[in-house]
């Protein structure tokens, strides 16, 4: 699946997108796949409260199933003005 990182998320990865094989079933599951890879992914995922997340462009929770899903967008809360 491709996953795609945004904002300071991007810049503690280094990556604004990669192809993820994952068994993961959920975003929580991903998140900690990932978080497992190395200390950078670690740092961009520390707190997830902090952060949003987008199944195929739709907002969605860390609680979500990645069953069907094509695209994961992981982003901080945006603010309007």
């Amino acid at each position: 699946m491709q996953v795609m990182y945004f904002a300071w998320v991007r810049e503690r990865i280094g990556l604004p997108r990669e192809v993820v094989d994952t068994s993961a079933k959920t975003v929580a599951e991903l998140v900690d796949e990932l978080r497992a890879r190395e200390a950078r992914y670690e740092a961009a995922f520390e707190d997830v409260s902090a952060l949003r997340v987008a199944l195929d462009q739709e907002l969605a929770d860390f609680a979500a199933s990645l069953e069907g899903v094509q695209e994961v967008a992981f982003f901080p809360p945006m603010t309007g003005g």
